[in-house]
């Protein structure tokens, strides 16, 4: 991506990350407390301190993860430090309706041609043709920046 403008910005709500992060790491703790002070059994104390720690390995991912700050430019979505979410040129569709299947606060990207996937917890998801973003972000901030992208896109249909 080169050095466009940014058109939006969609970051994490403070309180939204403390929450999904407090709610994550607390469930990793109980499930480690509970697997140690109470074990039913081996092979259940086995199973909830893997649980627990895939639980707080998520928590982490989405601590680190909901730093980022996604950005709309010219040339397409992208992280703050240049990562190429989705490419303009690739972007069909955006998806912002009640029945979407789309992050909270957030909104669905449909691209041209499948990319790789990666995940970016509380921010943003890419599978194949889908890109969907939001999670702990501010809803009016999502909003933006999917109007943002639909301006983009009906001026890149209607300049041919």
């Amino acid at each position: 991506m080169s050095t466009d403008p940014v058109i939006a910005r969609l970051e994490a709500s403070p309180a939204r990350r403390l929450f999904a992060i407090g709610v994550l790491y607390g469930l990793g703790g109980l499930l480690a407390l509970l697997a140690l002070l109470r074990p039913p059994g081996p092979g259940y104390v086995v199973m909830l301190l893997a649980l627990a720690a895939l639980v707080l390995w998520v928590g982490e991912r989405l601590r680190q993860g909901s730093r980022t700050v996604v950005e709309l430019t010219g040339d397409g979505l992208r992280e703050r430090g240049g990562a190429v979410i989705a490419p303009l040129g690739e972007i069909v569709r955006v998806e912002r309706g009640a029945f979407a299947f789309k992050p909270s606060n957030g909104f669905l990207v449909t691209l041209r041609t499948p990319a790789a996937r990666a995940w970016v917890p509380g921010m943003w998801w890419r599978m194949g043709r889908r890109v969907g973003l939001g999670g702990v972000t501010p809803g009016g901030q999502a909003k933006a920046m999917a109007d943002q992208l639909a301006l983009l896109l009906a001026a890149r249909e209607r300049d041919g």
